[in-house]
């Protein structure tokens, strides 16, 4: 498992949900039954769906949240909470049931992503863990389904780690694997999620030696015939025609970094072809983003390099998620729903059902929300929610493996209008069940 944090989790959380917890153990309250609710309101600008990632990290980090000797005397020591408090926090072991979207799936405005039943108490102090993971992980997701899209059946490989926290480099890795990358510079993140790796040289090791030519010759010496050499450390038809030379045809593949991507890969691929290196690749880098992606799919490259732009989730870094409580237990022991409802803010309450509906031929049409009951399935409909925690137990997987496999299914059944770059609504809508009763009556 991974180790991207320590022993314990349940201080990566702010101040006032401990506080909370602290006040309602003094009001009775703290223990009454409610439901917290992930979504996001709203897309990142002009997106046309988002993704959900970070669930299996979430779910395995679940484990690590109790409150140790050491967390309970650094709260102890700076009086953040009370004795009564305190005790409670000891023996705190979440023990309540999650549901959520599968890691992978695809969401809209009001998704319910995750949904978790437990005390009021024991859900609200999971909010900041929750929405740190899923945030960060969905919006590199996010990002990089649709520079993936975008690159069609071309190879996206992952190469961000020095852009953004060394951390989050390997979460990032994992969530873009999720989302149809192949392979990440970051060996952690091979080692922690088993993200395939992949790297060969920098600039650096050529400028290492006196000559291009004996970088080039040590790499292949030490790396094999089918490396990939970068050629544009100085000039590009040089480094080309020298890499052939030293390789012959069978060189694996050349990396262009720098100048006019496109028409650089028009010309090295004239020139590869004219040296009888047909089948050597040709991987382009450079700050590439879903429209360079989408740019150099007219020319001869074979697999994209990505880095700043997908750790960054290329320009929504986090993807709006909130928690929420959206039902608890009133004085009289009735499950009742709640909802924020200040300006701009305003949430729906009650415990969400969702499914996808869709026409005959699979396709998606639109997000169905039913509030305290699941909605009716007209017979080409899927159902969204799994169960992730029973009682207290993780009883979902949390590999990226199969949410890798997941995005692939979830991605196909959206409409073709959901993979264009232009800014433009939700591919779907969100309809609650009452509303898609009048929908359908409008659309009669």
């Amino acid at each position: 498992m991974t180790e991207l944090n320590s022993p314990r989790t349940s201080l990566l959380t702010d101040h006032y949900e401990l506080t909370m917890i602290q006040a309602a153990l003094a009001a009775g309250t703290a223990h009454r039954r409610s439901v917290f609710e992930v979504f996001a309101r709203r897309l990142p600008h002009g997106r046309r769906y988002g993704v959900v990632a970070g669930t299996g990290r979430f779910l395995e980090e679940l484990a690590d949240f109790t409150f140790g000797g050491a967390e309970l005397d650094f709260l102890r020591r700076t009086g953040v909470v009370d004795e009564p408090t305190l005790e409670f926090l000891a023996d705190y072991r979440f023990s309540g049931d999650i549901w959520g979207y599968a890691e992978g799936e695809c969401f809209f405005p009001g998704s319910p992503v995750l949904v978790v039943e437990s005390t009021f108490a024991e859900g609200v102090v999971l909010e900041t863990l929750a929405l740190s993971i899923l945030n960060h992980d969905s919006a590199v997701a996010g990002a990089a389904s649709r520079m993936t899209a975008a690159a069609d059946t071309r190879p996206c490989l992952e190469m961000g780690s020095r852009r953004t926290h060394e951390w989050s480099a390997v979460s990032a890795a994992r969530a873009a694997y999720i989302a149809g990358f192949t392979a990440t510079s970051n060996l952690e993140a091979g080692r922690s999620f088993g993200v395939p790796t992949m790297g060969t040289a920098a600039h650096s090791f050529t400028l290492l030696h006196d000559q291009e030519r004996d970088a080039f010759r040590a790499q292949l010496d030490s790396l094999g015939l089918k490396t990939t050499l970068l050629v544009d450390t100085y000039d590009v038809t040089a480094a080309v025609e020298l890499a052939v030379e030293l390789a012959g045809p069978e060189l694996g593949g050349v990396r262009l970094d720098s100048g006019d991507l496109v028409e650089q890969a028009h010309e090295v691929r004239r020139q590869l072809d004219g040296l009888g290196a047909t089948g050597t690749q040709i991987v382009v880098t450079s700050d590439l983003d879903e429209y360079a992606i989408a740019a150099l799919q007219a020319a001869p490259v074979d697999a994209y390099g990505v880095g700043t732009k997908v750790v960054t989730g290329s320009g929504a870094p986090a993807a709006g998620m909130v928690y929420k409580l959206v039902a608890r237990e009133n004085c009289e022991g009735v499950m009742e729903g709640v909802a924020k409802a200040s300006k701009d803010k305003v949430s729906v309450g009650g415990r969400k059902f969702a499914l996808r509906r869709r026409n005959a031929t699979g396709v998606a049409e639109a997000e169905v929300l039913g509030i305290g009951t699941v909605p009716e399935d007209d017979g080409d409909d899927r159902l969204l929610l799994a169960e992730l925690v029973r009682q207290g137990t993780v009883v979902a997987p949390t590999d990226a493996e199969t949410a890798r496999e997941h995005h692939a299914m979830s991605r196909a059944e959206l409409p073709t209008r959901a993979h264009r770059l232009s800014p433009g609504d939700p591919a779907i809508r969100t309809l609650y069940q009452d509303e898609r009763s009048r929908a359908e009556v409008e659309d009669d």
